[in-house]
């Protein structure tokens, strides 16, 4: 049995990616396709005492509206370094910001990397790290790609030894379960609701913010808030 997920790159995602993570044997970054504008690719948002603040990369988009989210590149160098002030202005005052401190200021202030989707690649993979989550990470183009929305899927799950499919809900408007089905590939859909709350600053508490507001509140027991409460659904 194995249990696959294809999902695009985000910035430092919320936790509910990471739980999507955290559930397959594998998950494949699905940077083959074309990027989205005002989407999670490039940005995500954090907790202030003003309320919530997006942290977005800056990407060079200017009259490349077919380019795929792996060609997308990173058009102002000193993104990273204002990330850090802010994240650190925010967060420094959380329980477990000193412990994560040096593991996350070493990317950001040393971060080269022009393309969006490796800059993604590298703090996941940090992320996954300090969360304790093994999942093979690998890319759509590790892979040989066919033509259909369905078919691509289906291809991928096939060639990556899948015996079930993890997919996002908003694909129920396109995806042909049944394809799956016949050739004895399980669908299993994603639920997102039902995560606990955890300590965390400025309230009103918000569930949909970079695993980082997590992290940096709850440190070691992060993962724990990242598995559903099964007795919600």
């Amino acid at each position: 049995m194995k249990k696959v997920a294809i999902v695009q790159s985000n910035y430092i995602a919320w936790k509910g990616y990471f739980d999507m993570i955290r559930m397959v044997d594998e998950f494949i970054l699905y940077d083959d396709v074309q990027y989205t504008r005002r989407d999670w690719r490039n940005r995500n948002k954090i907790k202030t005492p003003n309320g919530l603040l997006w942290l977005t990369i800056p990407v060079d988009v200017k009259g490349k509206y077919h380019q795929k989210i792996n060609e997308t590149l990173i058009s102002e160098p000193k993104w990273a370094k204002d990330h850090w002030a802010t994240i650190t202005q925010f967060y420094s005052k959380t329980k477990f910001f000193k412990d994560y401190k040096a593991v996350f200021e070493d990317f950001y202030m040393n971060v080269t990397e022009t393309h969006l989707s490796q800059v993604n690649y590298q703090l996941m993979t940090i992320i996954n790290n300090i969360l304790g989550i093994t999942t093979k990470l690998s890319w759509s183009g590790d892979y040989t790609l066919v033509d259909g929305q369905t078919e691509r899927l289906l291809s991928l799950v096939q060639q990556a030894n899948g015996t079930e499919y993890i997919s996002g809900p908003l694909a129920k408007d396109y995806l042909d379960e049944s394809m799956f089905n016949d050739v004895g590939i399980k669908v299993s859909w994603m639920e997102y609701s039902g995560y606990p709350e955890y300590t965390q600053l400025y309230p009103p508490f918000e569930h949909g913010v970079s695993v980082l507001d997590l992290i940096f509140n709850e440190g070691p027991e992060a993962i724990n808030f990242i598995i559903r409460d099964k007795k919600a659904e």
